[in-house]
């Protein structure tokens, strides 16, 4: 009987696909339009931190230098694993070679989607996208205690300027770089006025295609508030703070796509009774989040307050 490697039930997606989800999930999530990656290798990495920053001492010539102190920490980036898989009709295989190549096209463009999000939502607020709930995951960014809710009587960039404060007030500043904004609060952003009628910020638009705003990057996406995917609305209509420093992350793991031709990979009933294929795309991210370097605007919970 032969014995088949692995090889036989896996493929490497094409380089040209595998490098444009690659590109995708970097520039369509909002996490990574507002904080760039970095290369990381597969496992638990270790982040060196200063806990007191080191200080420069001028010296006069010929004067003695005196120690420099400082101390270090380190956190620790743990990586995440994501996946996709998705079932098709067995006579794909017989299709022929364009069709086929068409058929991981088709793959890569939801992964795109599936990746970016999935990245969002688990940094953001550690939910799991297909189920919508939380994970068990300790470091993510709405774990953050500063919190500044939405009401009534106050300008949406009031609102917003208030989220700043929280960072630049404190006796150790942390800078503030980047602001990201469910669709929801960039309408209300987009529709204040002045006090004679006229729009207050008249180069939003509508708010949807916002990149900047009061000079901060800015990208605008529902992963801010974690729907549709959470079976529950987090509340967090934007998120302000250190995106250049306060996340760090990387992809640690290529794009390989798992050809599965037996079993029940997923729980729909076994592959061949049903005459079908299935096709995992998997990848796995790394990170770790400053907490303490953001500031969330969130909405003020239903039956809270009246």
């Amino acid at each position: 009987m032969a014995v088949f490697s692995t090889n036989d039930h896996k493929v490497m997606m094409p380089r040209n696909i595998a490098n444009g989800i690659v590109a995708q999930a970097r520039s369509t999530s909002l996490v990574a339009k507002l904080s760039a990656a970095e290369p990381m290798r597969f496992g638990e990495t270790d982040i060196i931190t200063f806990n007191e920053f080191p200080k420069m001492e001028f010296v006069d010539e010929g004067a003695d230098k005196s120690p420099t102190s400082a101390k270090l920490g380190s956190v620790t980036a743990k990586p995440h694993k994501g996946q996709v898989t998705l079932r098709f009709n067995e006579e794909v295989q017989w299709a022929d070679e364009d069709y086929q190549l068409g058929l991981l096209d088709e793959l890569a463009k939801a992964g795109e989607v599936a990746l970016s999000r999935g990245l969002d939502l688990g940094l953001l607020h550690r939910i799991n996208p297909l189920k919508g709930t939380a994970t068990t995951w300790d470091n993510y960014l709405a774990a953050t205690t500063k919190t500044v809710e939405i009401d009534a009587k106050t300008d949406a960039d009031e609102v917003l300027r208030k989220a700043v404060g929280l960072l630049v007030s404190e006796g150790d500043a942390w800078p503030v770089n980047g602001v990201a904004l469910d669709p929801r609060f960039a309408w209300d952003l987009a529709g204040l006025k002045d006090k004679d009628g006229r729009q207050r910020y008249p180069n939003l638009g509508f708010g949807v295609g916002m990149t900047s705003f009061m000079g901060l990057p800015c990208a605008v996406g529902s992963t801010v508030s974690g729907k549709p995917e959470a079976t529950k609305d987090t509340d967090v209509r934007a998120i302000v703070g250190d995106w250049a420093g306060g996340v760090r992350w990387g992809v640690q793991r290529d794009l390989p796509v798992e050809i599965i031709r037996f079993g029940d990979p997923d729980g729909q009933g076994d592959l061949k009774r049903k005459n079908q294929i299935a096709l995992r795309l998997e990848i796995v991210y790394g990170w770790y989040v400053f907490t303490d370097r953001f500031a969330l605007v969130k909405a003020k919970a239903a039956g809270v307050g009246g």
